[in-house]
């Protein structure tokens, strides 16, 4: 169920529980529309964890402003989110993503980021890396090999994603790919992190270039300033070099950094 950005930003928030997991606080709400109660996820800016790389009070602005890029680019893989106050102060609000059966616990299924055992990879999977798990037991850490995934780890390129977790990409009921979590996006140095290396090295899609090529020519203008709202003069700038990299070099970069993954991968 897709619901409208003002719905979002108007709709009265109940509380209805905590994601515990969560580094940051994030809370469960039911949202009341016209047409009855839309499920949505409440990360009030008062309970970020402050980062020593990134300002604080920032998160909440930057999945905003994610999802304008998304939104930009016409791809539909971060959820609606608005910036608004809520019971405990401004946050960001989004849709909530139910997801399919192979993603709840006891599927036998693989998830679109999981693990599997050192050289059982499945057709229609990808090997990332091979580690040990809690127990001592190797096992390799894969993702689908999915266009609707692909598209994710291109988006992440762009907004420099440093913390894209397995459990950060959702497939949901209506066949779309979701990814979820992009608070620690968009600043200006590099710090991509990120489980979908799959494709490093590949070219990027031709269809996703040509969006990528648009973007550059619409950023300049109305996209900038609602970006603008949320992140800096030179975080709007390395968005539109990272954007034009792409163009010039339509290729999907290789892990750079000592950390590439983001840990706990899940």
């Amino acid at each position: 169920m897709s619901v409208a950005g003002d719905m979002l930003s108007t709709g009265e928030l109940t509380v209805l529980g905590r994601v515990s997991a969560a580094s940051n606080v994030t809370l469960v709400c039911d949202l009341a529309t016209g047409d009855g109660a839309v499920r949505t996820v409440y990360k009030p800016v008062r309970g970020e964890q402050p980062l020593w790389d990134f300002p604080d009070g920032t998160l909440a602005g930057r999945e905003v402003a994610s999802y304008l890029i998304c939104t930009a680019l016409g791809w539909p893989v971060i959820p609606e989110t608005v910036l608004r106050d809520g019971p405990y102060g401004p946050g960001m609000v989004q849709r909530w993503i139910s997801t399919r059966e192979s993603d709840m616990p006891g599927s036998t299924r693989l998830d679109l980021v999981d693990l599997c055992p050192p050289g059982l990879v499945p057709d229609g999977y990808r090997e990332i890396l091979r580690a040990y798990d809690g127990s001592g037991d190797e096992v390799s850490l894969v993702h689908a090999d999915d266009p609707r995934l692909q598209r994710m780890a291109v988006l992440d390129v762009l907004l420099n994603n440093a913390d894209r977790k397995g459990g950060h990409a959702l497939e949901g009921l209506d066949g779309e790919v979701y990814g979820v979590d992009h608070g620690i996006c968009l600043h200006q140095e590099n710090k991509l992190r990120t489980v979908l290396w799959g494709w490093a090295g590949e070219p990027v899609p031709a269809d996703l270039l040509a969006d990528i090529a648009a973007f550059t020519d619409a950023l300049p203008g109305e996209v900038a300033d609602g970006l603008a709202e949320h992140l800096t003069d030179p975080e709007i700038d390395a968005v539109l070099r990272r954007a034009k990299r792409l163009v010039d070099d339509p290729v999907m970069p290789l892990p750079v950094t000592s950390r590439p993954i983001p840990w706990p991968a899940f």
